[in-house]
């Protein structure tokens, strides 16, 4: 099978196209084939060694996927060959095929094409465990989403309306910002354009949000942080600025506040029951209509670089995908 491989860390140019021999699925593995691969920022960290864990080299990237089953694994029961599934693993999603661990792969609802369904799980999964497990996020208080015209900030866009908040999108350009109105945000703010702090005072009439989702990082992340009322929590999910911000210890303090991590990927491996509740309240929100994924731009396999590359430069509106 073909897959692009990464066999020495770096930018998106030293990744390579080539042919490896096509896996065998464990006891509780699904062997998938790849319709279409979603591409997300992690992406573009792992394949240059900066992610939370680095792959033995060499590798081949890529974690969101949609396909038809292969071969299934002897412990496997809810998936069976044949069948069109969507799921998730760690990497290897850039391929003609890949394995993926059966509680992580989920059947495909008919009304979803492939291209949606490899677009869904990191973004709506991420977003949903930050806002529901990770803020306890309720109806009527208002949600900052940093970031928010990007795959996961989009997906808080459109769940934090469902779950009943008040929106505020903060991203960088007016394009950007028009597509999060269209997702629903209540208000945005232009960090490129305003002091950010001094915008979201003006927008709560100086109450300050109770939820910061931030995907992004480096020098906004302080500014929010302060622009947050009493009792705020502020969700750390990334930094797509590659800079990781230092804060002040003092500001929790003086504002009640709670700093809380969220890394889906490892909740969805360490409470795989949970994760499945979540997916499957995703999955009815989906098939209502009230979610959809906006995919910006998709590319061929031999093109995956390209789209990395893009993903890294920031160019990205929405979700990229690769269709295998």
């Amino acid at each position: 099978m073909r897959a692009i491989r990464c066999n020495t860390y770096g930018p998106p140019s030293t990744l390579v196209l080539e042919t490896i021999k096509e896996p065998t699925p464990a006891p509780d593995e699904v062997l998938v084939k790849v319709k279409a691969c979603g591409v997300n920022f992690p992406d573009t960290l792992i394949i240059q060694g900066k992610y939370q864990f680095k792959p033995e080299l060499p590798f081949t990237p890529g974690s969101d996927l949609a396909g038809i089953v292969m071969a299934v694994g002897k412990n496997v029961t809810h998936i069976k060959v044949g069948m069109e599934v969507f799921g998730f693993v760690a990497h290897g999603a850039m391929a003609e095929a890949v394995l993926v661990p059966s509680n992580a792969c989920f059947p495909k609802p008919d009304s979803m094409s492939f291209a949606i369904a490899s677009s869904f799980m990191m973004a709506y999964g991420t977003s949903y465990h930050a806002l529901k497990d990770r803020a306890a996020l309720q109806k009527g208080e208002t949600l900052l989403v940093m970031g928010a015209s990007g795959g996961v900030g989009l997906a808080a866009v459109e769940l934090g309306k469902l779950m009943g908040a008040n929106v505020i999108a903060a991203a960088s350009s007016k394009e950007k910002l028009d597509l999060c109105e269209k997702y629903g945000a209540d208000a945005t703010i232009n960090y490129h354009n305003e002091p950010i702090k001094k915008a979201i005072k003006e927008l709560t009439k100086g109450k300050g949000v109770d939820v910061v989702y931030d995907p992004v990082g480096g020098r906004f992340s302080e500014p929010a942080f302060r622009g947050m009322g009493w009792n705020g929590r502020y969700l750390v999910v990334g930094f797509a600025s590659g800079d990781i911000p230092k804060l002040a210890l003092n500001l929790p303090l003086l504002k009640g506040a709670s700093l809380v991590g969220v890394f889906w990927g490892a909740f969805a491996m360490k409470f795989p029951k949970q994760n499945l509740e979540n997916t499957k309240t995703l999955m009815q929100w989906q098939a209502k209509g009230q979610l959809l994924p906006h995919i910006d731009a998709t590319y061929s396999l031999e093109d995956a670089p390209m789209a990395l590359e893009a993903m890294m430069e920031r160019k990205v509106k929405g979700k990229l995908v690769i269709e295998v």
